[in-house]
């Protein structure tokens, strides 16, 4: 039996937590779910609350509404992400390894018939946090969702800006958003499918299996290089992504 009065989420004592937990099982309205967010996982900092919920989260996931069943599941991945905060739970990853067992097969299942690319983005992430892998299950569904990367240079240690998307594949120092087509930018070099290694290689492959061709080309980028305007440096995208993770 979780004493959840005993708990802590980030506006104070988890005492709430339950009731708040059975009304979004009676009415999933998102902003009962933006409420749980924003207490068990706020701005990417987790509590002993939030460890407390995967239980509930868990089971959840294996809701027959796939809107439920993927809010779970992209928080229950948030979570995890923050496995090695300070947060007074414990090792979790070995006390709660029952339903990250049961959320890993669920998001497995859910990729596979995700249909929008934002929603497969989001749970492609989810399954890095629930897996462990350091860095990308924090980074990965924002980069991608914003078609953008910050990174620094790692010669001059300029802050960077790595854009995929609508406006091109480019690195650049200067906020592009704002400004017109004269800023001095440097093309990405994507790495070739083939070229492709380790976890690249694998979501890529993961990506190209399940229909998403989009984001499979994405990965290209991400895992390919690019040239600092600044200084001329040449460096791996994905190397300084985790490293500012």
């Amino acid at each position: 039996m979780t004493d959840w009065p005993q708990l802590s989420h980030a506006y104070g004592s988890a005492e709430d937590i339950p009731a708040l937990l059975a009304r979004i099982a009676f009415e999933p309205k998102p902003e009962l779910w933006n409420d749980l967010w924003s207490a068990l996982c706020h701005q990417g900092s987790v509590y002993s609350a939030s460890f407390a919920a995967l239980p509930w989260l868990a089971d959840m996931a294996g809701n027959a509404d796939r809107g439920q069943a993927v809010n779970a599941l992209n928080l229950a991945g948030a979570i995890m992400a923050g496995a090695e905060q300070p947060h007074g739970a414990g090792d979790v990853r070995t006390q709660h390894s029952a339903e990250i067992a049961t959320l890993l097969a669920s998001v497995n299942r859910h990729l596979r018939t995700a249909t929008h690319r934002t929603e497969y983005i989001d749970l492609l992430e989810s399954m890095l946090g629930f897996e462990g892998v350091a860095g990308w299950s924090e980074d990965l569904a924002w980069g991608l969702g914003n078609e953008e990367f910050e990174v620094s240079c790692p010669g001059c240690e300029t802050d960077l800006f790595i854009v995929l998307g609508e406006r091109g594949f480019f690195c650049t120092g200067e906020d592009y958003a704002l400004s017109d087509d004269s800023i001095e930018t440097r093309p990405l070099r994507p790495t070739s499918p083939a070229g492709l290694e380790g976890l690249g290689r694998r979501l890529h492959d993961i990506a190209l299996t399940d229909g998403q061709h989009d984001v499979a080309r994405l990965l290209t980028f991400v895992f390919g290089s690019a040239t600092c305007p600044d200084c001329e440096t040449d460096f791996s995208v994905a190397d300084q992504v985790t490293t500012q993770a």
